[in-house]
């Protein structure tokens, strides 16, 4: 199936579905606590957005598509940060800089699967991969040269940084909400 066909033919059953090669692939519902997880992340990025003025939008599982094999691929991260207008058709995030995963037991490895698919679109800066079942994080970023990192900054405590869109946070306040949170 190619992307065209993909997007024509995806249903509207509540149901999140990806193209991975040309074949639809249904995406399991997610936990509570990685639902959690999502909206505290796009609340907490779309209010920096905000308040620093920028142009960028944030956007809860955005359809985007691999550079590769980009007619027969649509992934859906769970949050995706664009600085550019929506695709032609409004369907896809356009030029996204920040793609955003949560990393749930159940989903380990189609989650990198995805991860390194989207390390194939040129705009983006970085791709964060965020822990469901313990507090943690791991960054990957684009280099100066347009290479990528063979390995992950692990982000266990403290502060993360996201340069591509200027932001520095707490990682425990992706958890806020969560009970993973101790001082909840």
């Amino acid at each position: 199936m190619s992307v065209a066909e993909f997007l024509d033919w995806c249903p509207e059953d509540g149901q999140v579905w990806q193209l991975v090669d040309g074949e639809p692939v249904a995406m399991a519902p997610a936990s509570t606590t990685h639902a959690r997880i999502q909206a505290e992340i796009a609340r907490l990025i779309g209010n920096h957005l905000l308040e620093r003025g920028s142009a960028c939008e944030v956007l809860m599982a955005p359809g985007v598509t691999p550079h590769l094999e980009r007619a027969h691929n649509v992934r859906v991260p769970d949050i995706g940060v664009s600085c550019s207008p929506g695709g032609d058709d409004g369907s896809l995030l356009s030029a996204p800089v920040l793609l955003i995963e949560i990393l749930s037991p159940s989903n380990h490895r189609e989650t990198w699967a995805n991860v390194w698919a989207y390390a194939s679109i040129p705009s983006v800066r970085e791709i964060l991969v965020v822990s469901s079942v313990s507090v943690g994080a791991e960054v990957l970023r684009r280099r100066s040269d347009g290479s990528w990192p063979e390995q992950a900054e692990v982000v266990s405590s403290g502060e993360l940084h996201l340069e591509s869109i200027g932001y520095v946070t707490p990682l425990m306040a992706f958890y806020r909400t969560t009970r993973l949170n101790t001082r909840r």
